[in-house]
């Protein structure tokens, strides 16, 4: 018989800081979303690889105020636990609020308004929180900043805030998550940084408080050492026992090409891996610490098995948009519409660019595959060329990548290709365009991005490519991942003009 395997990522792009529960058979994971609304995807599944989102945590301005968030600041590394019929997902808004928990009875919502974690009346500092429940009632809060009692009604600390265990020594100790496994306090942490040192480590004690006894064999995982390997930055784990007694750890990692091996421009994805235990009651993720791209599955894992669909189309006929779309920050709700044009998703030429810490119009989502395609049928008439729409591939206001129509000033068209990277800006390509509908596309592969359009019963024509590396976490910085978008501005003036997008499409292999 075949060994039976599974393969990582099992949440592919930009999905990092995962966390898990368990609710019987049933499994819920949420990820960071950072600067992007709404924000805290969560996802369901039955087998822990094939997961299916339901919906978000935050998706109300007053759950997530997002307005002044630079990239890469708002949510940070969620933490989901369950408990007696109740979910809590507590989590960092680093761009104001702080920490605080939201709950629900519901895993698909709706999700409480925020509950905001204070000590003394002042809000508590730090990023990464968990919440520990154990089994005589009492709850836990753990963040960098320490670990306290909590009032899990009032979010209110109940003790003073103190660490439990600093780590091996790594810099940047996060990410804490308490567990209670036999009889045992186990505290695991995140070391060395979200970066290729990245590592997860562990200690154990008798009581929360500690002194906690650190593993012999830490990092129980990491990459640090594997130059050369596809996948890298591996940490930031948390564990679950699954409903057939065995043991697993989601935690986050990147996905580099054989080009460009030392960046990552997909952003920090969702891994599974197995768990095992020593004979001294330390936990043994993956192979002495090692994960694949493919690893070994459990029976109940292939019974559930899915197809992923290879397409992905959304034809804006419906009255919200699907779960994938997001928005960057809060989204003017006078941008966007999907009952102007029924059938179309309508984006205002707003004054906003894609330059600025703003709220642009701009609907997008995650590349989550290093070969994927993303086109769609757009319907815009520019008056002058200070008005466009197209799409965008973006990490950030200063690295990102457009092909878009715009006015040529004289009551024509033309469709052009620009790139920024940095302060560097520039229209690498442009050409006229005639009236009428355009099929704009973005060709991903591992090193570039190609960008195409195509006019009504013409064919589809290149205009210009772009390096991926530019996109890149270790160029433009940040700890998101790429996202693929619609968009539509005026460039810092007033325009009543307003882009049709008629279908959006996503085609990987």
């Amino acid at each position: 018989m075949d060994t039976m395997i599974y393969r990582n990522p099992v949440l592919p792009g930009f999905h990092p800081d995962p966390s898990i529960c368990r609710v019987g058979s049933d499994y819920y994971l949420v990820t960071s979303t950072f600067e992007y609304f709404p924000g805290v995807p969560i996802f369901h599944s039955t087998d822990l690889v094939h997961w299916r989102q339901i919906g978000y945590c935050l998706t109300r301005d007053s759950q997530l105020p997002l307005k002044s968030a630079g990239s890469s600041a708002g949510i940070y590394a969620p933490t989901i636990r369950w408990r007696n019929g109740i979910f809590y997902m507590v989590v960092t808004n680093v761009s104001g609020m702080g920490n605080f928990y939201v709950t629900a009875r519901n895993a698909e919502g709706p999700w409480s308004e925020p509950v905001v974690i204070d000590e003394n009346g002042t809000p508590v500092e730090g990023i990464d929180p968990s919440l520990f429940f154990d089994d005589d009632g009492a709850v836990y809060f753990s963040g960098t900043t320490g670990t306290a009692a909590i009032d899990i009604e009032t979010g209110a600390l109940r003790s003073d805030l103190k660490q439990i265990w600093t780590g091996s020594g790594g810099r940047y100790a996060e990410a804490p998550h308490l567990y209670k496994i036999n009889g045992l306090y186990y505290c695991m942490l995140a070391e060395g940084g979200t970066e290729p040192g990245h590592m997860v480590t562990i200690a154990r004690s008798g009581s929360p408080w500690g002194p906690y006894e650190p593993c012999p064999r830490n990092p129980i995982l990491t990459h640090r050492d594997r130059g050369g390997c596809p996948i890298q930055s591996t940490g930031h784990a948390d564990l679950i026992e699954a409903h057939d007694g065995s043991w697993w750890a989601v935690f986050l990692a990147t996905r580099v090409s054989a080009k460009y091996p030392n960046v990552h421009h997909l952003g920090r994805e969702t891994f599974l891996a197995p768990v095992t235990w020593d004979s001294e009651g330390w936990p043994i993720i993956g192979n002495q610490g090692v994960v694949d791209l493919e690893m070994p599955a459990r029976a109940f894992m292939i019974a559930s098995e899915q197809e992923r669909k290879a397409t992905s189309r959304d034809d804006f006929d419906t009255d919200t948009l699907a779960l994938p779309w997001n928005f960057r920050r809060n989204p003017d709700p006078d941008l966007w519409s999907l009952s102007e044009r029924p059938g179309s998703l309508t984006l205002k030429c707003s004054a906003v660019t894609l330059n600025d810490v703003a709220q642009p119009a701009f609907v997008g989502r995650r590349q989550e595959h290093f070969q994927c395609r993303f086109s769609t049928g757009l319907a815009f008439d520019p008056q002058t060329a200070l008005e466009e729409a197209g799409l965008t591939v973006i990490m950030n206001e200063e690295h990102h990548y457009e092909i878009f129509v715009r006015g040529d000033g004289g009551g024509g068209r033309t469709v052009a290709v620009r790139r920024r990277i940095g302060d560097l800006v520039a229209v690498v390509a442009e050409e006229p365009l005639g009236h009428g509908d355009v099929i704009l596309s973005i060709d991903a592969d591992p090193e570039e991005y190609h960008f195409g359009c195509m006019e009504r019963n013409g064919s589809r024509k290149t205009l210009a490519s772009g390096s991926t590396r530019y996109l890149s976490t270790e160029v433009a910085g940040g700890f998101t991942g790429v996202y693929l978008g619609m968009y539509a501005t005026s460039n810092h003036h007033e325009s009543t003009a307003a882009a049709h997008f008629d279908w959006a499409e996503y085609t990987f292999e």
